[in-house]
């Protein structure tokens, strides 16, 4: 059976190209939602007006995509509530000067 933390690891992998962190560690990832082998993730982005937007949620879908037992990932993105940097950790935050 496919868990959370399989899917957030797998999103890991997938950057956001303006700040070269992750979409797990930038508190882009919402929520995660798994029914037997279909994932949906709910996210978000750093700015509604990304131009890279469409690049990212396929990143995103194929990385999960990607997790053993997954036949399925939709993405699905919002921006309620709006992203902001107090969704990175703390110490991560400091370190990017937020």
């Amino acid at each position: 059976m496919v868990t959370e933390e399989q899917v957030r690891k797998a999103l890991r992998k997938v950057k956001d190209p303006e700040l070269n962190i992750d979409l797990v560690v930038l508190g882009l990832i919402y929520d995660v939602k798994i029914t037997d082998s279909t994932v949906d993730v709910t996210m978000s982005l750093t700015s509604p007006a990304c131009p890279v937007a469409g690049q990212i949620i396929d990143q995103a879908r194929e990385a999960v995509e990607g997790v053993e037992g997954v036949e399925r990932a939709n993405v699905e993105l919002t921006f309620s509530p709006p992203w902001t940097p107090d969704r990175i950790p703390p110490m991560i935050r400091s370190a990017l000067g937020l």
